[in-house]
């Protein structure tokens, strides 16, 4: 199973011995996947998720491929669960050398979090803003930052006085929204990581549509069986592509000095237009602070 990931990222002569990596959302679907590549190519896993049992057996993979892996659980749609789970990777390590934001979902039914904040929006995109500010200086020099997007970026619209209402609920005017959020959040990431001489990359990925990812038991009435169905169908992407996506990115050879990009699988792409305005990154990551009530990470100069 890693290997297959591991050919498919073309990564499989790549050492990452010495390493620690934090894949988010890696109790299942392409997060597993891509954690597992991740150890077999040396490096040492922290497991994030929600199911503890999940995360032991992840745990227990990882072991298998001698590779050290350890399990944090943490609900995404707490402040405190986001920044206890920081607080135990700065524990943990002095050196993130690779933080994958993967964790997200489609939700459905329109709800709020403790913070008032439309749940999609603040699990897809501002836990993983969040960590990212905790976790940062951690990274080093060389150190890559991967946060998972999608296609469905292009159909989204950065309202955010959406984020704090939850009348009108669309659940995949939600999502589109919170993707489009994670290219603007990636390539801020990158511009103010390089404003402050920080040698780290930052991209955004589209790792293709997986009916394997277990993305489809959020979509209502008889969608899930259809999108099962899709997957015996030429052109779906398969878990082992979508954690290829995530792996070359966080360990190629020849993404290791390619910064502030959106890629489609594994190719760069030109992501919507709303995704490349620079206003909209720059409004979203101020405002981002402000709806978590903490200080602006990598303040611009």
């Amino acid at each position: 199973m890693a290997h297959t990931v591991l050919e498919r990222a073309g990564v499989t002569d790549r050492d990452l011995t010495g390493s620690t990596a934090l894949v988010t959302g890696s109790t299942s679907g392409i997060g597993r996947r891509a954690a597992l590549a991740l150890g077999a190519l040396g490096a040492d896993v922290i497991v994030h998720g929600r199911d503890e049992a999940a995360g032991r057996r992840v745990v227990d993979d990882l072991a298998s491929h001698g590779a050290e892996g350890t399990f944090v659980r943490a609900d995404f749609a707490s402040v405190d669960a986001v920044e206890d789970l920081a607080e135990t990777v700065r524990e943990r390590t002095d050196t993130l050398d690779l933080l994958l934001n993967n964790a997200g979902g489609f939700f459905r039914d329109g709800a709020t979090t403790d913070l008032g904040v439309e749940y999609t929006f603040h699990v897809n995109h501002l836990s993983p803003y969040l960590l990212t500010a905790e976790l940062v200086e951690l990274v080093p020099d060389g150190g890559r930052i991967v946060t998972t997007a999608s296609g469905a970026h292009r159909a989204g619209s950065l309202d955010l006085g959406a984020v704090r209402a939850t009348a009108g609920y669309s659940a995949m005017s939600a999502y589109s929204r919170s993707k489009l959020a994670n290219v603007l959040f990636a390539f801020e990431l990158d511009r103010r990581l390089d404003r402050l001489g920080r040698e780290v990359t930052a991209n955004a990925v589209h790792p293709g549509a997986i009916p394997g990812s277990n993305f489809a038991r959020f979509l209502p009435g008889p969608l899930p069986r259809l999108v099962g169905l899709l997957g015996s169908l030429p052109f779906v992407t398969d878990v082992d592509d979508g954690a290829a996506a995530l792996v070359s990115l966080a360990a190629a050879e020849w993404t290791a000095d390619v910064s502030g990009r959106y890629f489609d699988q594994q190719t760069p792409s030109t992501p919507s237009a709303a995704a490349r305005d620079t206003e909209a990154q720059r409004r979203l990551w101020t405002e981002s602070a402000a709806l978590l009530d903490i200080d602006e990470p990598l303040p611009a100069k």
